[in-house]
């Protein structure tokens, strides 16, 4: 088609004439003259910035103990205020706890033959013997139990008054144990002895030695005048006469008939029966 013809029709035709101007540039050039795109910034991510954008943790005051309430001189000088006492300093070594020196009994003589005992104290010592608590032994030999020096010793001084302090130690012998012991009254050396006992077997060498400790006992309690009677010998036979008898027996495992001592009243016990 001719360039003559063809502005011909584009003026004559509507048609024509809209699509000729879609197909001009001059419109989207226009737009794109007034409109500009934005640009986005770009932001590096790095660990400062996002820590700081993370948000910040909550954050409290820390807790504050109470105020100890101040005692004023009121209440320190008020009788219902009772401050808690400082434990005791313990004791040095070398003494006993009451600011003494402490004293080595398993060889000290300390207060031997001081001071006598009170009259009332030297009269529970040395007080006659009741016959009813005096026994006799089968060989005819006459003796207190050993309950009863405890029992005269804790009248006199009161338990924990007086005590057996060892001066050696346990000696083991084929069938015998032997210890010496000290008596000690309030504090002052009394009387020293070694006490005995036998055993039949090693599992008994534990109450061999308590035998042992009561045996010496006895013999210390000689020097206080407990149950002197024992060893007179005028006061053994009159014992005798008055309160034991003498009664033939038979030995129950090896059939041996002796004659053996008894209270009076009393009946043989195992291993003998009467005959």
């Amino acid at each position: 088609m001719r360039p003559h013809a063809l502005r011909l029709l584009r003026r004559s035709s509507p048609l024509f004439a809209r699509a000729s101007r879609l197909e001009s540039p001059a419109p989207f050039a226009a737009f794109a003259s007034s409109y500009t795109r934005p640009v986005a910034s770009k932001q590096t991510s790095t660990p400062k910035s996002k820590a700081a954008a993370a948000p910040a943790p909550l954050s409290f005051p820390d807790p504050q103990p109470a105020a100890t309430p101040v005692a004023t001189p009121a209440e320190v000088t008020s009788p219902a205020y009772s401050p808690v006492p400082e434990p005791a300093p313990a004791p040095a070594p070398g003494s006993n706890g009451n600011g003494e020196e402490a004293i080595d009994w398993s060889s000290s003589f300390y207060g031997l033959g001081t001071t006598p005992f009170p009259p009332e104290v030297a009269a529970v010592l040395m007080g006659p013997l009741n016959p009813e608590d005096v026994e006799i032994k089968p060989d005819g030999i006459i003796y207190l139990p050993e309950i009863k020096y405890r029992r005269i010793l804790n009248q006199a001084f009161g338990p924990g008054g007086w005590g057996l302090a060892p001066r050696g130690e346990v000696a083991v012998g084929e069938k015998v144990v032997t210890r010496e012991y000290a008596l000690v009254v309030h504090g002052r050396f009394i009387a020293q002895a070694r006490g005995e006992c036998q055993y039949f077997s090693p599992d008994t060498i534990a109450t061999a030695g308590e035998g042992c400790k009561s045996n010496a006992l006895l013999r210390c309690c000689k020097d206080l005048g407990i149950a002197s009677e024992l060893w007179d010998p005028r006061f053994i036979r009159e014992f005798k006469k008055k309160y034991c008898q003498e009664l033939w027996v038979e030995h129950n495992l090896t059939k041996k008939k002796r004659q053996i001592w008894l209270r009076k009243g009393d009946e043989p016990t195992y291993p003998f029966k009467k005959v």
